[in-house]
């Protein structure tokens, strides 16, 4: 089936006269009636009673008139994206983010995106972030927004945004809450939320295994969001980077001894050719000023 084919079919079945057809198509009669002679042969029946001017569908034409109009729709939106994305109107972006990255850090960012760039067209991934790593090498993700990947491939580029320290997150009102830090020794006393997503797990947990603290018999939690509703359940603590925990009744307290720091960097696979949106997104995140949400920035 070829997509003259079906437009020559639409513009009889709108004019119900092949003249008109041909006219409004711009070929010869002739050339419009083979072309939908060839379509009834594949479709294996006549779409047409050719009735001079009393020229109608037939039941086959008619049941065929919906899909084939839904076909030539689609084709025809698909050329017009194509040719928009081609002159650099349309700028589709897809963004791998792991679950330790909180959204609404970016925010700011995608709206300013999305005024300069209207046709800006976004797809968020999420998971851990040896998934991110993976996303970009596969080409799924265009940039990729995450704490360190665990990853050595020299195609990684990588902008390092900022720098945060890992504290201890309790609800506002909990004993903990207005201690001005915690020790291990605190921390043992209380259920543990474990982070199995976190980027910094096996150095954290040892840390905390060193200072007392089961975290192996601790609540077991695969996302940020999750972790935060259960601290304001009271169903326990956690230890979590500073920008994930900023709801307004979680209470951060620094852990004594607790020198481990987070990275949060942009990635991009070098060598690959990079859309107006995310060259534009690398500019504006890495000239972003960090401290105006309480997290220092990457020198």
């Amino acid at each position: 089936m070829e997509m003259h084919q079906v437009r020559y079919f639409l513009a009889v079945a709108r004019t119900l006269n092949f003249t008109r057809a041909a006219e409004e198509c711009h070929v010869a009669q002739p050339s419009l009636t083979r072309a939908i002679k060839q379509l009834e042969d594949e479709l294996g029946g006549e779409l047409f009673r050719r009735e001079r001017n009393l020229s109608h569908l037939t039941d086959l034409g008619q049941r065929m008139l919906p899909m084939l109009q839904q076909c030539y729709d689609s084709a025809m939106t698909a050329k017009s994206i194509a040719q928009t994305i081609k002159k650099g109107g349309v700028a589709p972006l897809s963004i791998a983010l792991s679950q330790a990255v909180d959204i609404t850090l970016l925010v700011p960012f995608i709206t300013e995106l999305v005024r300069a760039l209207p046709g800006l067209e976004l797809r968020f991934l999420r998971g851990p972030s040896r998934e991110v790593a993976e996303q970009l090498k596969r080409g799924e993700a265009e940039l990729g927004i995450s704490g360190p990947l665990g990853e050595s491939w020299e195609r990684l580029d990588r902008w390092v945004l900022f720098q945060e320290p890992y504290l201890v997150a309790v609800r506002a009102g909990h004993p903990l809450a207005s201690k001005p830090s915690i020790s291990t020794a605190d921390l043992a006393k209380e259920r543990f939320l474990c982070r199995s997503y976190c980027e910094h797990l096996g150095e954290l947990s040892s840390f905390l295994k060193a200072g007392g603290v089961e975290v192996d018999a601790g609540h077991k939690v695969d996302a940020e969001r999750d972790v935060l509703e259960l601290i304001l359940a009271n169903v326990g603590v956690g230890l979590m980077p500073q920008s994930s925990a900023r709801a307004e009744s979680v209470r951060l307290v620094p852990l004594e001894g607790l020198n481990i720091l987070r990275d949060v960097s942009v990635y991009a696979v070098s060598g690959r050719q990079r859309s107006t949106a995310a060259s534009t997104l690398i500019k504006m995140l890495r000239a972003a000023d960090w401290d105006d949400v309480g997290i220092k920035s990457a020198a």
